[in-house]
């Protein structure tokens, strides 16, 4: 590692970046729904459509743009997510201001936000690959996962404080405005950035779409981290609504210490972002990754034992700072072992296809369990997954790569219409 760990100008400005839009779109936290109750007046199934479908139609409409991001310089292509995230996040007030505004809006702008965030990641993952050397990466990846779970403590408290002084389309005001700043800080950064090479072929091919699942089923690390994070966080992600039920409704919880309950264990993100990388220098990533990635695994289960009252709440708060924990370690080591796993001219597809399949496997575990929830009952449908995550290490990668992956084979998956960025 570099003396002091200092990671450049150029990382300054996308870490603060990041940091921006990250706040802003906690802040905004709810907001899409609140405005969809509170001004559309929407019913519950629309509310659902909402936080479901937007997100699943996003990640479609991603699959083609990460063969095209592939092939063009990656702060560019930040710096246009950015500015579209804010212009389509800014149609909402102004929509608001004239009397217009419609659920289609919300809707459409939803999926366009989404499909904006994971052009975002993949390109800013290959950026990171270009702008620091591997073993600054850890490093790099533990500062983000710092940065998200520092947005994650403050931005939804600073949100419900503007929502109910302002109501809910501020937020959006504020999210808007992040993307911008975070545009801003990307062009400032400056630089330059070669092109990347692009491979002499014809129009790009449906087959080229499936590239990056393809990059990813074909190697022997990055196929089963890719099982385990799909179904991990499906699974983690599935009980959230059920849990709510059983908090609120059930067992008889305020508001606030469900808010309470949720916002106080990330704190262990933060501890666990900081763990990263001096054990990753006393085990070595492999033994880190394998065992964050058992040990996240065992606390979920505990949550079928929840009562009522004080001791409840603290059985909640327990059990999500474990989590929390072991997932702010996890994170960055693999994070960093999948961006040194894949070739330098497959990251963004690869991230793609990455994003896209964990927002699916969680829009589709979430309305499985809920199903299930109704059938079982919340707090049965919770125990369930708990034991079906305490299976999910056998799907971690069970032998140590150290050296990152050779040169892309196949290169007519790579047929790619030539024109400029």
């Amino acid at each position: 590692m570099r003396s002091g760990h200092r990671l450049g100008r150029r990382f300054g400005w996308l870490w603060g970046a990041y940091g921006t839009s990250a706040l802003g779109t906690w802040l905004a936290f709810g907001a899409f729904p609140l405005i969809a109750v509170q001004v559309l007046h929407a019913g519950p199934a629309e509310v659902a459509a909402l936080s479901s479908a937007g997100a699943a139609v996003g990640a479609a409409v991603a699959v083609p743009l990460g063969p095209w991001v592939e092939f063009r310089r990656k702060r560019q292509v930040l710096i246009a997510t950015d500015l579209v995230r804010f212009a389509a996040l800014l149609t909402i007030p102004a929509a608001f201001v004239l009397g217009v505004l419609t659920f289609l809006q919300l809707l459409l702008v939803s999926v366009v936000v989404a499909a904006a965030d994971i052009t975002f990641r993949a390109a800013s993952g290959a950026y990171l690959k270009t702008l620091l050397p591997a073993e600054d990466l850890l490093v790099a990846n533990a500062r983000f996962e710092a940065t998200s779970w520092t947005t994650t403590i403050i931005g939804p408290p600073l949100g419900g404080a503007a929502i109910g002084l302002l109501g809910p389309v501020a937020t959006v005001v504020a999210d808007a405005v992040s993307h911008l700043l975070s545009a801003l800080g990307i062009r400032a950064a400056g630089g330059d950035e070669p092109r990347p090479e692009h491979p002499k072929a014809a129009r790009m091919r449906a087959g080229d779409l499936l590239d990056g699942w393809r990059y990813i089923l074909a190697d022997a690390t990055l196929r089963p981290l890719f099982l385990n994070t799909a179904l991990f966080n499906g699974l983690v992600m599935a009980t959230q609504p059920l849990l709510a039920v059983l908090m609120l409704d059930r067992l008889g919880f305020e508001p606030w210490q469900y808010g309470l309950a949720f916002a106080a264990p990330a704190l262990g993100g933060l501890l666990g972002s900081r763990l990263a990388r001096p054990l990753v220098t006393r085990f070595g990533p492999h033994r880190v990754l394998v065992g964050s990635g058992a040990l996240r695994a065992i606390w979920p289960v505990g949550l079928v034992l929840l009562g009522p009252g004080t001791g409840g709440l603290l059985l909640v708060i327990g059990v999500e700072f474990g989590l929390i924990l072991c997932c702010g370690v996890f994170n960055p080591v693999q994070s960093t072992c999948r961006l040194r796993r894949t070739a330098t001219d497959r990251v963004t597809r690869t991230l793609t296809a990455w994003a896209v399949t964990t927002k699916g496997s969680t829009a589709l575990l979430t309305a499985l369990w809920g199903v299930l929830g109704g059938l079982l009952g919340p707090r049965t449908a919770i125990g369930l997954a708990g034991v079906l995550l305490l299976a999910t290490p056998l799907l971690l990668p069970r032998r140590a790569a150290e050296h990152p992956a050779g040169p892309a084979p196949e290169p007519d998956l790579t047929r790619i219409q030539k024109s400029s960025p």
